[in-house]
């Protein structure tokens, strides 16, 4: 019996499963609607879509480089114990390895892409984990940083970073470089700064910290009855601080016990000793599950549910 790309969208829309699945199912199923859930049932098909509506908010971030460029990637699961497991964990290497070596150009493009020492798609190799470890699981994002880069990854995945540099390739594979790559991609991990530099800082962020810094000081007695001159160079002074918490090159570099001063002299102290030329780039950080609202679970209010049910 033959089937339409109308049956294919309704039972998409009946089991939540992919289009690709959907189709296949018909197909085995000679067209019979019923059927084809049947076979998508025995599948788990059917059973990762209705576990695709739960909280993924644990997971793991990998990085993976080569001379040329590299990538990072935010995997998520639903508990710590899954993502630190031998098979999730393989599978976010495998996943990073894709990427980096496919160069997709988008996350849908890294899905459909086959991935490398296997013989489906990402999306395949994400199904067939699932239907071994039954958590809901997903490919969250990933970015990819041509040049000099260096990668590092705290905690077994809780935060991953990624840093690009302008040097030459002979001074990309000194150890002094790669121990400064190293110290800088830590500083990123533990500070977290939004911006390289203060030219990358928009505008309107500074405007909005002064207007609020502003309204801070009018409410305090302390300052209402200040010249404006003055509290104009007050606000100056916290956005200095301002530069210096959420700018990389103006934070304090963490390990004072190898440098005393803000991250660019750093960089500039290693550059001078090699008698090289060094300069940050660009940076990427992930945090696994930054963003994504967790469910609060209280256990004694759902067990007094369920007695008073």
């Amino acid at each position: 019996m033959a089937f339409t790309a109308k049956d294919v969208k309704d039972l998409r829309e009946k089991t939540g499963v992919g289009m690709m699945d959907c189709k296949n199912a018909l197909a085995e199923a000679d067209g019979d609607m019923e059927k084809a859930v049947t076979i998508l049932r025995e599948k788990g098909l059917a059973s990762a879509a209705k576990k695709s509506t739960r909280v993924a908010a644990e997971g793991v971030v990998t990085a993976l480089t080569n001379d040329k460029s590299g990538v990072l990637v935010e995997i998520n699961c639903e508990t710590d114990f899954v993502a630190g497991g031998d098979m999730f964990q393989e599978l976010a290497s495998k996943i990073a390895k894709t990427a980096l070596d496919a160069r997709p150009d988008n996350l849908d493009v890294l899905l459909e892409t086959t991935c490398v020492d296997g013989e489906g798609t990402v999306a395949d190799e994400v199904q067939e984990v699932f239907l071994k470890l039954r958590e809901n699981m997903k490919v969250r994002r990933f970015a990819l940083i041509d040049g000099h880069v260096v990668s590092y990854i705290h905690a077994k995945g809780t935060v991953g970073v990624l840093v690009n540099f302008d040097t030459d390739d002979e001074t990309a594979v000194s150890d002094e470089f790669v121990d400064m790559g190293k110290n800088i991609a830590m500083q990123i991990a533990a500070m977290n700064p939004a911006y390289l530099s203060e030219a990358d800082v928009p505008a309107e962020v500074i405007e909005q910290e002064k207007e609020i810094n502003l309204v801070q000081m009018k409410e305090d007695p302390k300052m209402a009855n200040k010249p404006a001159q003055v509290l104009e160079k007050i606000i100056e002074g916290k956005i200095a601080k301002y530069y210096k918490e959420m700018c990389l090159l103006n934070q304090e570099f963490v390990r004072g016990d190898i440098y005393e001063g803000d991250v660019k002299g750093y960089v500039a102290s290693v550059a001078k000793a090699l008698g090289k030329s060094i300069t940050i780039k660009s940076f990427v950080r992930y945090e696994k599950g930054e963003g994504i609202e967790k469910k609060e679970e209280n256990f004694a209010e759902e067990i007094a549910k369920m007695v008073n049910k």
